[in-house]
């Protein structure tokens, strides 16, 4: 097997929410600005403490980010929904990367946790998912616990993030997809 690369700057990232990195119909990340995170500094396929692969990706926080202006005014935090989409942004993302296929969907998380928040005076995040398995059969499965880091702190925890990766039908019939 041909190594893989363990780290992607932002125009990868950016080749991946165009489908260029791994490819018509598998696994992209959303364009700015929900892509979530700047760069990817590690994955790895057998990292974490289950073994099973890790991913870390890294955020510079600027004080004008799109969401600090809308949420909420004279009050700016970023929304925990957008650091809890990252977390599974990633793990999509380590699917594609592990040679996956099909388009990835957030399915769901067992339980999250705010102990901070990600305010303008925020330098840097860090968001980390420990893969705990990968399933393949009908569709390849993503299980992993996740942590947002502002500033080294973590703020977020995630357990139990699970994402899908569907393969489009050969013949493309609507009625096979739902």
């Amino acid at each position: 097997m041909a190594e893989r690369r363990s780290s992607f700057e932002y125009e990868d990232l950016l080749a991946c929410a165009r489908g260029e990195l791994f490819g018509h119909g598998n696994p992209q990340l959303p364009l700015p600005p929900m892509l979530m995170f700047e760069r990817i500094s590690n994955v790895s396929i057998d990292g974490g403490e289950h073994s099973a692969g890790r991913i870390v990706a890294e955020l510079d926080v600027k004080p004008d980010l799109w969401f600090f202006a809308c949420h909420f005014k004279g009050d700016p935090v970023m929304p925990g929904c957008l650091g809890l989409d990252a977390l599974w942004q990633m793990l999509g993302f380590f699917l594609g990367w592990t040679g996956a296929k099909g388009r990835g969907r957030a399915l769901s998380v067992g339980e999250v946790k705010f102990s901070g928040m990600v305010l303008p005076s925020v330098a840097k995040l860090e968001y980390i998912v420990e893969l705990k398995r990968v399933l393949r059969r009908k569709f390849t499965l993503g299980i992993g616990d996740g942590w947002l880091k502002a500033d080294g702190e973590t703020i977020y925890t995630a357990k139990a993030l699970r994402v899908g990766l569907f393969e489009e039908p050969e013949n493309g019939d609507a009625a096979a997809k739902a």
